[in-house]
């Protein structure tokens, strides 16, 4: 049951962060890079609650 908590926590996390990113005032260069390193950050931290590292 805490590994389901945990993936929902950083999931929840991953959203809100990429939501920020959204409201702030740079341009779209600069949103889709800090979006991707955002996303990749996500897919990592689930892969370690799942215990693939």
């Amino acid at each position: 049951m805490s590994i389901l908590i945990g993936i929902l926590i950083t999931f929840l996390v991953v959203i809100l962060v990429l939501y920020l990113i959204n409201m702030l005032p740079l341009d779209g260069r600069a949103k889709q890079i800090a979006r991707v390193v955002v996303i990749i950050i996500g897919i990592v931290s689930l892969l370690k609650y799942l215990a693939v590292f």
